[in-house]
């Protein structure tokens, strides 16, 4: 697979140096170059799913057959910190493994989160920033 994320198309995630990201939903098709992208700009490696220290931040490579988006929602904001953003990858209409925007906004608010955003950001993947519905703790 040919990747064409560029850096700037990773600084629209709003990453700084420093941040700890973690990944989700790895596997062989996930665009190696915005993985480099990200840790280019914040300086850091991506930590897996086994990381389970506070992070800065979520990235989720999503696709249709990867089970219950809600629960890995869930899962994704236990070592979330405050302020922290989570970013749900999901393959382009026509890929194999698309998922629909009405299931991505569906499983957020679910999980108590909303989609604000939706752009694409590699040539199979699209990024949709899902964030908190701002109720009280």
């Amino acid at each position: 697979m040919v990747a064409t994320a560029e850096p700037q198309d990773a600084n629209r995630l709003g990453f700084t140096s420093g941040l700890v990201v973690q990944e989700f939903g790895w596997a062989e098709d996930v665009d190696d170059a915005l993985r480099d992208a990200i840790e280019e700009i914040t300086g850091t490696d991506l930590v897996d799913e086994e990381y389970d220290e506070v992070t800065d931040g979520v990235i989720v490579w999503w696709r249709e057959d990867d089970g219950d988006l809600t629960d890995t929602l869930v899962d994704v904001q236990t070592v979330l910190d405050d302020g922290g953003v989570i970013w749900i990858f999901t393959r382009k209409p026509g890929r194999d493994g698309h998922v629909g925007h009405s299931d991505i906004q569906e499983a957020a608010t679910t999980a108590g989160l909303h989609a604000t955003s939706t752009f694409s950001i590699a040539s199979d993947w699209s990024a949709t920033k899902l964030g908190n519905r701002g109720r009280g703790k």
